[in-house]
């Protein structure tokens, strides 16, 4: 299906970063196409993907959301229709725990949109805890049903990033955007999940494209613009250092350009993207 954007908001997303991919593949022959940290997806979307897709993440309500997603669009955006999106209302759906996964899915729609920045942020209980947004909000339903048609052929899995190593053949494509462990400022999106990526999982990370690198796979890797990154992952392939104005709310939010650091085994080709 042809490239459509994300349905839902997601504090480090890489929509950013979607010229630069489409250049980088658009002469690549690739078979199937895995995201572990899934997140917004907003690369998946952006591909014109002609094999399967694997999509995963360890945040199961996320998962959830996609799938429902995929597999039930109508229901979901039935249940939307029936939520106001004043304040009252936000919190009283925020406060809800339904157990249909149907039901789950809308709620997270509902609650990514009309979040204060679209955060997903949980507290010690795991309970979801981002503050009203204070935006008016319109869903768009029919982003909805086209991001249904583009998941119809992606595999959804809630797992650790590593276990896409069973599945992955030679020719694959795998784009990796780990949660940053290190960044400018005061870094928001690393609480989209209860736990903490670390410096040891940078390590697993760098473990897993030694593998993809064996097997003749393809890999992309965002990484944050360290030395420490730039020590784990420069000798596993070609680096790219790439600049982005910052888009993390919050009243400690670090503005203006942010450095970031790419990381592909795919063969360069001429481009003009930006580069150093």
């Amino acid at each position: 299906m042809a490239p459509i954007t994300s349905f839902i908001r997601w504090a480090g997303g890489k929509s950013w970063l979607i010229p630069f991919v489409q250049d980088l593949t658009a002469d690549l022959k690739y078979n199937n196409y895995f995201e572990p940290f899934m997140g917004g997806a907003s690369i998946f979307f952006a591909l014109d993907i002609k094999n399967k897709s694997f999509l995963s993440d360890i945040n199961e309500d996320l998962i959830n959301a996609f799938t429902g997603v995929r597999d039930n669009v109508e229901s979901v955006i039935d249940c939307l229709k029936n939520c106001s999106t004043d304040s009252d209302s936000y919190y009283r759906i925020r406060a809800l725990e339904p157990t249909d996964p149907v039901e789950r899915a809308a709620r997270f729609l509902y609650l990514n949109a009309t979040s204060f920045n679209g955060l997903y942020r949980v507290n010690k209980l795991g309970k979801y805890n981002v503050p009203y947004g204070q935006r008016s909000v319109s869903f768009n339903y029919d982003r909805l049903t086209d991001a249904s048609k583009k998941l119809s052929n992606a595999d959804l899995s809630c797992h650790d990033f590593d276990s896409i190593r069973a599945l992955l053949s030679p020719e694959d494509l795998v784009f990796l955007d780990p949660p940053y462990a290190v960044t400018k400022g005061d870094n928001g999106f690393l609480g989209y999940n209860p736990r903490f990526f670390s410096l040891e999982d940078q390590y697993r990370l760098g473990e897993l494209i030694d593998y993809i690198n064996s097997i003749g796979a393809y890999y992309i890797l965002t990484n944050a613009a360290h030395e420490k990154i730039e020590e784990i992952f420069s000798s596993r392939g070609r680096m790219v250092s790439l600049e982005r104005n910052s888009l993390i709310g919050g009243k400690k939010a670090y503005r203006g350009k942010i450095k970031e650091y790419i990381f592909t085994n795919i063969p360069e080709r001429s481009t003009n993207n930006g580069t150093d």
